[in-house]
């Protein structure tokens, strides 16, 4: 049975990025977990589960339905503690890393702890290796942070997508005047998540985007890695991972 490891910040992140890919896993047959920084049940960003921010641009009905089951579930009560010293990411085929743009997420993005798990872990999905690193959004992010000693991130030399920086701007400057730099993760004079994890690459080639609304995800030639934009990505980009990671074992994807 293939293990799945979904890193999380204690709150924030965005409920369709994180339940429509576990509920493809479960569906798959895989074993998920989740970690968050001392084992604390995570919580996705309630804006965008309820209120005027869900109706509008939040989860939809069905993906909070979704959620709703995630939020019930042994793994999702019960989660790891990344930082615990004797933690490891090598029992695990695939690692997945949700977005989110509230604040809180710093949590998992700016963690030294995080950083050092995925350098070691990610350089073991080059192909025709047998693990695999998922991300969308924000989550992303984490990767381009994640750098060895020599300051060069773990994205470097890999092909990528993210958040487009027109649809951050986009989100908010739209809704500034309700609600500030809500969709602004360092705050609102910081730069965009695109700028971020581009300058973290090796080639600006290797960066992929699309403005077209239809779901878009990018594999990456050398390394089993996809990567998606935003919340529109995730049935897409968890269907992809799913046949990833089945085709990485082969017979074992699934539960006996």
């Amino acid at each position: 049975m293939a293990k799945v490891l979904i890193m999380m910040a204690d709150y924030g992140h965005d409920p369709t990025e994180t339940a429509v890919p576990y509920s493809a896993f479960k569906e798959a047959g895989f074993d998920v977990s989740f970690a968050t920084e001392q084992g604390n049940r995570p919580q996705c960003d309630a804006r965008m589960l309820q209120g005027i921010t869900q109706r509008l641009l939040g989860a939809a009905r069905p993906v909070i339905r979704q959620y709703e089951a995630m939020a019930a579930s042994e793994e999702w009560q019960r989660p790891l503690a990344w930082s615990a010293p004797a933690f490891t990411l090598d029992v695990f085929d695939l690692v997945f890393l949700p977005g989110g743009h509230e604040k809180s997420v710093r949590q998992v993005i700016d963690s030294a702890a995080v950083h050092a798990l995925l350098v070691d872990f990610f350089p073991k999905t080059r192909k025709p290796g047998t693990k695999a690193v998922g991300a969308v959004c924000h989550g992303v992010m984490v990767l381009s942070e994640a750098k060895d000693g020599q300051g060069r991130s773990v994205l470097h030399g890999c092909t990528t997508t993210t958040l487009p920086a027109r649809f951050e701007q986009l989100a908010f400057w739209g809704t500034r005047a309700f609600l500030g730099d809500y969709y602004k993760t360092y705050g609102a004079s910081s730069g965009d998540v695109e700028d971020f994890v581009r300058k973290e690459l090796a080639d600006a080639a290797h960066f992929k985007g699309s403005l077209l609304p239809a779901p878009f995800v990018v594999e990456d030639e050398n390394f089993n890695y996809i990567s998606a934009r935003f919340p529109g990505d995730a049935q897409l980009m968890s269907e992809k991972l799913v046949s990833l990671v089945r085709g990485l074992r082969p017979g074992k994807g699934e539960a006996a």
